[in-house]
């Protein structure tokens, strides 16, 4: 059974805050990165593309967690664990609507170099547990 968010969490989600997500690589040992994220009801998007750490991670274990730390209050925090399910459907459009959330430009703008990418990937998070003061 799903978590919800709480309405404070929701909406620190829906501000452009950088959070960390944390994967389960294959030999058991934690993997973590800060990413864009954008919230759908009760769960969390990123985006990343096919080739990266996150996704081979996530393919051998789709277990994941979310700490989001509001810059302005670092003694507060959520942690949002969950599973993981990816798509490519959507993948070109979730990181240009997160890069004009975070930076006011298109991904292709913010970042030139991002032609060469490997294919974009939605990452979508359902939270099966939130624990922490948000």
């Amino acid at each position: 059974m799903s978590a919800e968010l709480s309405d404070k969490l929701k909406a620190l989600l829906d501000s452009p805050i950088f959070v960390v997500v944390a994967t389960v690589q294959p030999d058991g040992s934690p993997h973590a990165s800060p990413v864009w994220v954008k919230r759908d009801g009760d769960d969390v998007l990123f985006s990343t593309t096919a080739d990266r750490r996150k996704p081979k991670n996530l393919r051998h274990d789709p277990r994941v967690s979310v700490v989001v730390v509001p810059p302005d209050s670092p003694y507060t925090y959520a942690e949002i664990r969950g599973t993981a399910e990816m798509t490519t459907e959507g993948g070109q459009e979730l990181i240009d609507e997160l890069s004009i959330k975070y930076t006011g430009k298109k991904y292709a703008e913010f970042n030139p170099a991002a032609a060469q990418d490997a294919e974009r990937l939605v990452v979508r998070i359902t939270a099966l547990k939130v624990v922490g003061s948000l």
